[in-house]
């Protein structure tokens, strides 16, 4: 493995926890409010949709940006 493979993976490794960050507090706090607007089942379903949504677009951020970088 090349050392640019390796901080390739590792970047990308580092965005995958990124997303994983933005993915939990962002269902925390969407879970919250969609609680305020929507009655459950609803709520939690659009909190968990849309945080997943935006944790898989921050991880492909995250990783485009790292990757270049390293």
């Amino acid at each position: 493995m090349s050392r640019a493979t390796a901080e390739t993976v590792a970047a990308w490794a580092t965005a995958a926890g990124i997303g994983l960050l933005v993915f939990m507090i962002g269902w925390l706090i969407g879970q919250r409010i969609a609680d305020l607007i929507w009655d459950r089942p609803t709520g939690p379903i659009v909190a968990l949709g849309t945080a997943s949504l935006v944790g898989a677009i921050m991880t492909v951020m995250a990783g485009r940006r790292l990757s270049r970088a390293a």
